[in-house]
């Protein structure tokens, strides 16, 4: 899991790219052109109300979903034209633990790491490391996951999406379910793995974690991102993020 750490001044490559993003239910429209570059060694907020679209553009950047308009890449591969290779350069989180629960918790990560071709030598240091950061015990992924709780199936669903190392890590409110220490951690662990070169994409519904950790963040609003703001050249939009949130949605 150790990775090159990279200054400041050399993280401007862009790793997500979404332009001109639009995307339908039916007759509701969901996505208006939505437009959007993340960069190399960021850890970026992108908040909304509930319903405006958030999980909707992050399906679509992880190929879960298709699009009627726009292109996606993913470190310079097309979700459309290059899945495979867009999808082995992220790291996933949904919003909801999703996992086989009739495996064990170690065979489920087993079963992931073979997705991603990892060697036994990688798997078994990986994933010892992240369930010691995690706090999941060892001894708890001998048993079946249906036996876990919600807050454990979340960091069982943590460590998996950081198995492979990914240049991405795209987290849907990962802190759903988690107790204080654990989203401590993953605090930490977002802000390192960012400071090594990696992105960072998170959404929450708490304005004050994002407004804590993020560089930049992002609202979207009207199917389009609203508003973008430089939280590390602007520190004080820290301290106005909740305000500014409400005003954007009329509160």
């Amino acid at each position: 899991m150790e990775t090159q750490y990279i200054p400041q001044e050399e993280r401007n490559k862009i790793t997500i790219s979404i332009a001109d993003l639009h995307k339908s239910y039916g007759k509701k429209d969901v996505l208006l052109g939505l437009n959007l570059e993340v960069y190399e060694g960021e850890l970026f907020g992108f908040i909304g109300r509930n319903g405006i679209g958030k999980s909707t553009t992050i399906d679509c950047m992880i190929g879960s979903k298709k699009f009627s308009k726009g292109k996606i890449t993913l470190k310079d591969f097309n979700i459309k034209t290059n899945p495979i290779e867009a999808k082995a350069s992220f790291g996933y989180v949904a919003s909801e633990p999703i996992c086989y629960e009739e495996m064990t918790g170690y065979d489920y990560l087993e079963f992931v790491a073979s997705i991603y071709g990892l060697s036994e030598v990688d798997f078994d240091k990986n994933y010892k490391y992240l369930s010691n950061r995690l706090q999941l015990k060892l001894e708890d992924l001998t048993h079946p996951i249906a036996d876990y709780s919600h807050g454990m199936k979340q960091k069982l669903c943590l460590i998996a999406s950081l198995l492979h190392s990914p240049k991405i890590w795209i987290l849907d409110e990962p802190t759903v379910g988690l107790d204080i220490m654990a989203v401590e951690e993953l605090k930490k662990m977002m802000r390192e793995y960012a400071n090594h070169g990696n992105t960072v994409f998170v959404t929450s519904h708490n304005i004050e974690l994002v407004a804590k950790i993020c560089d930049r963040v992002a609202i979207i609003n009207d199917g389009k991102v609203a508003a973008l703001y430089d939280l590390k050249k602007n520190p004080n939009k820290r301290l106005q993020l909740s305000k500014i949130f409400l005003e954007t949605y009329g509160g």
